[in-house]
């Protein structure tokens, strides 16, 4: 199969679908590697190293997409990438689409192949592509979080551990999944405060072992979520609902009960986020505040973060890769139910209920 790796063109956007390694391997199994110039310098990865790697180097994304049967990206198209895929090509990147339908029509009009990360699965239920960088935007949460708080960047001032006769931030952690567990890990590593809020019991128990006394654990009814914005300092909001747009858990109203100052993060931000004064934002502009609340909504988090997540991100998405390659779109949907769950759309035509749902458009089985 002939597989394509473009540039990436997202504001400071600067991962790349397939690493040199990446490369080599799907190359290795007889594969032909076209990749845009530049596409890796974001990792420290130079057009010689995917040269080696046994690809060849294009000029641009038209000469990419039109020489390709397979598109390999990180984010979502953009208008004028999808404007190049043509019927039938295969599109196997992060899409995101519940949260936006402008994309959702114009992939429907490509009646390309486009088969999202975060809804491909695993036998044990949890969505192994979208893990990687869960993981990446849960510790990362911590990390802006503390950044923000600090007084010179508008926050209250607040250093997220204390020191030794001043109590540490309270950090509430909405969600207790792959992203709310990493953000966990970070805060409890930091001396905060924390507390992990989730709807299922079950899960929680675990979270409490796991923690043993390092965290608290709460069932997340409103009225919980409710004081934990007021009480706290740091609220991350690390839900995820596969393939659907996600709850809005903190509405404004509880901005007003909030300390001014403090800080919201929205890792659910690429299916719409949790807060409902939440709006997708860049790392060029990460922050903006509402009612004395900074909120930082950057819509690729783990992008700030490349070289990192770009390694951890191939390791996931290899495997998938070199599937579809040597089987062909067809068959490799055909024997993997978990793969198939990660087509969104073909043939013109919404193939993932979550997401039709999500935009209120028909949805039909593949």
């Amino acid at each position: 199969m002939r597989i394509g790796v473009p540039k990436e063109i997202k504001v400071h956007e600067y991962r790349v679908g397939l690493t040199p390694a990446s490369v080599a391997e799907l190359v290795a199994h007889g594969h032909e590697l076209f990749v845009e110039t530049k596409a890796g310098t974001g990792i420290d990865c130079p057009d010689s190293a995917y040269e080696k790697a046994g690809a060849k180097i294009l000029p641009d994304a038209k000469s990419v997409f039109d020489a390709t049967d397979m598109i390999v990206k990180v984010k979502e198209p953009q208008p004028q990438e999808i404007a190049l895929l043509r019927p039938n090509q295969i599109l196997f990147t992060y899409l995101h689409l519940a949260a936006d339908k402008e994309q959702a029509l114009g992939l429907m009009k490509s009646k390309a192949i486009c088969i999202a990360y975060e809804t491909v699965t695993a036998r044990n239920g949890t969505l192994p592509l979208l893990k990687p960088m869960s993981e990446v935007a849960g510790r990362m949460s911590v990390q802006v979080g503390a950044h923000y708080l600090e007084k010179e960047q508008g926050g209250r001032g607040v250093l997220l551990g204390g020191v030794p006769g001043v109590a540490p931030a309270k950090v509430a952690i909405l969600g207790g999944g792959v992203s709310g567990v990493n953000a966990a890990q970070m805060a409890t590593g930091m001396r905060a405060d924390v507390t992990i809020y989730d709807i299922n019991n079950d899960r929680l128990a675990e979270l409490d072992m796991f923690f043993s006394s390092q965290i608290k654990t709460a069932y997340a009814s409103r009225a919980a979520i409710a004081n934990a914005v007021k009480e706290a300092e740091l609220v991350i909001g690390a839900v995820l609902v596969p393939g659907a747009a996600a709850p809005k858990l903190v509405t404004r109203e509880m901005l007003k009960t909030m300390k001014r100052g403090s800080v919201l993060v929205d890792i659910a931000i690429d299916q719409g986020g949790c807060f409902e004064t939440s709006h997708a934002t860049t790392h060029a502009d990460p922050v903006y505040e509402v009612d004395g609340i900074i909120h930082y909504c950057v819509a690729n988090m783990p992008g700030a973060v490349a070289r990192t997540s770009a390694f951890a991100l191939n390791n996931a998405t290899l495997p998938f890769a070199l599937k579809i390659a040597n089987l062909g779109v067809e068959k490799a949907l055909e024997s993997d139910e978990h793969l198939l769950n990660g087509l969104n759309v073909s043939d013109g035509k919404i193939r993932h209920q979550a997401v039709a749902e999500a935009l209120d458009l028909e949805y039909e089985s593949y």
